[in-house]
């Protein structure tokens, strides 16, 4: 049974990397689609919050739910009727999140990152360098930062996977003769 767990951690790994080297290939392709997708999701959650707005129980609550779903639905209907401003605008969070991050772990790292200063420290002006660099770059940068993002993501998501499955097998296989013989 363990040994069928790994085998299909080993095609679901193999499925996201070559997923992975697609968006890698099409990169401004797969944005848009996760811009796109974006939309979609918000436009769902306009709707959502506007079925939560009958049942609110007070006028505060169905105003406010109302109100995000105003909210919800002109942003997914933004996205939808322009995918390439959608993708500028998560452009503009990934670089948002870099320089979030890098300043998080740049600052744990001078404050006492505990036997991992040098790795935290080292994260953090990498996520502050990719900041800069998508940044330097925008807009011609939201044409493929999100989708070669996500691709590579996708292929280290998938080779990790991989490399699991072969040790979970590996494990279930040598595990095998010992039941046998018991």
């Amino acid at each position: 049974m363990r040994e069928q767990w790994a085998r299909g951690g080993i095609v679901g790994g193999i499925l996201l990397a070559l997923l992975g080297l697609l968006a890698l290939l099409a990169p401004f392709v797969t944005g848009l689609a996760l811009s796109v997708l974006l939309g979609g999701v918000l436009v769902v959650g306009a709707l959502v919050h506007v079925a939560a707005a009958f049942s609110a129980g007070t006028v505060r609550g169905v105003v406010w739910q109302a109100v995000l779903g105003v909210v919800y639905g002109f942003a997914g209907i933004s996205v939808l009727t322009n995918p390439v401003l959608g993708l500028a605008t998560l452009t503009l969070l990934v670089i948002t999140f870099f320089v979030a991050e890098g300043i998080v772990e740049l600052v744990w790292a001078v404050s006492g990152g505990a036997g991992s200063r040098l790795w935290l420290g080292l994260s953090g002006a990498i996520s502050l360098a990719l900041a800069a660099l998508l940044w330097a770059g925008f807009p011609a940068s939201a044409l493929w930062a999100v989708g070669v993002l996500f691709g590579v993501d996708l292929l280290v998501t998938g080779f990790s996977m991989i490399m699991h499955g072969r040790k979970q097998r590996a494990v279930a296989r040598a595990e095998a003769p010992a039941e046998a013989g018991a």
